[in-house]
């Protein structure tokens, strides 16, 4: 680090459970975030003042004006543009010493196994349950973390699958692919504005941790968030010995 990263960043190094190495770790690093919305917006926010080298962004959508109720990384004029192109722009004014790669398209197949296995942490701050499987089905070919957030009406929910390990649970495991669950979707249903910022500042976090090694990770733990009481639960889950995704030996 230079004097002027030395300074910037003090108040991490400041903390002995980060100190100068966790901070190199996070310049090092390299984060997938797919899904540049309501939890994208706050997740890739912090994660770039935090000082991450590399942060991907992807999404094939553009701004909407109903977005700005809660997607805080785009502005009145980015309505109409592409979200990952707006979040860009944000982030490099927020943080110009982080480097901002954007997909503006909807990751899967090759493109998002090749995205996957370049980072180091994954995002998914998507809101459909195809998209979360496909990610998660990729973490778990090349092993990586993967940090999950969903958000809905005044309900919210964390989890981290770190699929460094062995014996670690996947997405799978926790909400099976093909089980009879309602979709719903804040176009529909609605969401309460905050909650977002609690859940995608809260994937933030959990990133951040694992790359410095810093912690206890949400990993095996579901965290649920009741906005309306402001109440959190806390749901224990293991790997599933039958799950076909993480316990097959393909």
């Amino acid at each position: 680090m230079d004097d002027g990263q030395l300074l910037r960043y003090s108040r991490h190094i400041l903390l002995p459970e980060i100190g100068v190495e966790g901070q190199e770790a996070f310049l090092g690093a390299r984060v997938l975030i797919v899904g540049a919305g309501g939890l994208g917006s706050p997740a890739a926010i912090y994660l770039a003042v935090a000082g991450v080298g590399t942060l991907v962004l992807a999404d094939d959508d553009e701004v909407d004006l109903t977005n700005l109720q809660r997607q805080i990384i785009h502005a009145n004029d980015a309505v109409g543009r592409l979200k990952v192109e707006s979040a860009r722009d944000s982030l490099l004014r927020l943080n110009p010493g982080t480097r901002i790669e954007t997909v503006a398209r909807r990751l899967e197949g090759r493109p998002l196994d090749e995205q996957v296995a370049a980072a180091d942490v994954v995002l998914d701050c998507t809101d459909n349950f195809t998209t979360r499987h496909a990610i998660n089905r990729a973490c778990v070919r090349f092993r990586k973390p993967l940090v999950s957030g969903a958000a809905i009406r005044f309900d919210g929910q964390v989890a981290v699958f770190d699929l460094r390990r062995a014996d670690a649970a996947c997405y799978h495991c926790l909400f099976p692919e093909g089980e009879d669950v309602e979709e719903v979707r804040c176009a529909v249903m609605g969401v309460f504005a905050p909650l977002v910022g609690i859940v995608g500042t809260t994937q933030a976090a959990e990133a951040l941790k694992l790359i410095a090694g810093c912690g206890t990770p949400l990993d095996g733990r579901l965290l649920l968030l009741d906005g309306l009481e402001m109440e959190w639960r806390r749901v224990g889950f293991g790997r599933d010995p039958a799950c076909p995704v993480c316990s097959s030996p393909a």
